[in-house]
């Protein structure tokens, strides 16, 4: 009951929108907002999401689990049907609901990153990984950001 009452809480004063295409389009403003790639966060069927501006918290739930295999990093990433987060520009800390595939086990990610080139992702163990921002970008981020970087 507790964990019911303190997640209300969490969402007090929350902005929330519900359906597919209205959750895709808001989460890709809002990973813009935050200066992350697009295809960072590659959720299927986007059921809720929200976000109290205020604390910064904000979750996306899926119709189910998801797996993403990211092929410029050669990693495997599972979300959650609930996947949650405090965001800031560049940072998102707290992070719930993301698994990597590392060698034979699934590794929580609590939070990721953006500096310059680079995206930073964390384990609870405070272990990290950095991989080229470019590897999380569409290909229509990628062209604009080539262009950015050599103009």
């Amino acid at each position: 009951m507790a964990s019911k009452k303190s997640q209300e809480s969490q969402r007090s004063g929350a902005e929330i929108v519900h359906g597919a295409q209205e959750c895709y389009d808001h989460s890709l403003k809002l990973l813009e907002e935050l200066g992350f790639p697009r295809g960072v966060l590659p959720l299927k069927d986007l059921e809720e999401c929200g976000l109290v501006r205020e604390t910064g918290f904000v979750w996306m739930k899926q119709k189910a689990p998801y797996e993403h295999f990211f092929v410029e990093t050669n990693t495997l990433v599972r979300y959650d049907v609930e996947v949650t987060a405090y965001v800031e520009k560049g940072k998102m800390k707290k992070m719930s609901g993301v698994k990597s595939k590392q060698l034979l086990l699934w590794v929580p990610i609590v939070e990721m990153s953006v500096e310059g080139e680079k995206m930073h992702f964390k384990t609870p163990m405070g272990i990290g990984r950095s991989f080229p921002i470019t590897s999380f970008m569409d290909e229509e981020e990628k062209e604009k950001h080539l262009v950015e970087v050599k103009g």
